[in-house]
């Protein structure tokens, strides 16, 4: 999908304090940014902010680092959670505009993180351009290497074939299913909280079943 321009998005983030525009400059020191010992929680496609909007306020002892690739997008999510924390700072989260396949271009090993989260990424349904989904076997060994022990994948789609397909990428990557359903909310994840997305909300208005599923690395 076009997004439309905006042209007040990129000042607007650029006057954001918890907007980072050069991300090249914080890898290996993405801790070091947040400034405490907190864990870090990485969603890779962010998009509008829903999902950090709910977390981050609510977990005020977890560092969210939300990763898009346009200003247009991250400036509605930029509002988003300003919103959400009615007036208070928002000294846990950090948004940054960059294309997720170069991701080991500003993370690495020491940028550890204890959950990443993938929610309603796009599902590349031609043969030719699976290789480009995020949970493709190439993208989950890169998020291995960031994945403290202990850590968890979470993933949440809406699309039948991009969920089959990452059941069998996680376990081909060395990852173990901790748990799985075929229909959230009515089949929620055990000790998972569900922080709806902008995605979520429509898909389940149109009465289309969310699937889900937790995982973490092998050994």
């Amino acid at each position: 999908m076009r997004m439309r321009n905006k042209p007040w998005a990129g000042p607007e983030l650029d006057a954001c304090p918890f907007f980072i525009r050069n991300p090249q400059q914080q890898r290996s020191a993405w801790h070091d940014w947040f400034g405490n010992g907190n864990p870090l929680h990485l969603e890779l496609g962010c998009g509008k902010g829903f999902f950090i909007a709910g977390a981050a306020p609510q977990n005020p002892g977890i560092n969210y680092l939300g990763i898009d690739l346009k200003d247009v997008v991250l400036a509605p999510a930029k509002r988003k959670i300003e919103s959400a924390f009615d007036g208070a700072p928002v000294d846990n989260v950090a948004l940054t505009a960059f294309d997720i396949e170069r991701l080991a271009l500003i993370m690495n090993e020491r940028d550890t993180v204890e959950r990443i989260y993938i929610n309603f990424c796009n599902p590349w349904p031609r043969p030719r351009h699976k290789k480009r989904r995020l949970t493709y076997p190439t993208r989950l060994a890169e998020y291995k290497k960031l994945l403290s022990p202990g850590g968890e994948l979470w993933f949440k789609t809406d699309d039948d074939g991009l969920f089959h397909d990452t059941i069998q990428y996680v376990k081909d990557s060395g990852f173990m299913i901790s748990a799985l359903t075929y229909d959230l909310p009515l089949e929620p994840l055990d000790g998972v909280e569900n922080f709806q997305t902008e995605h979520e909300l429509m898909f389940r208005e149109k009465g289309i079943p969310i699937k889900a599923l937790r995982a973490c690395p092998i050994g």
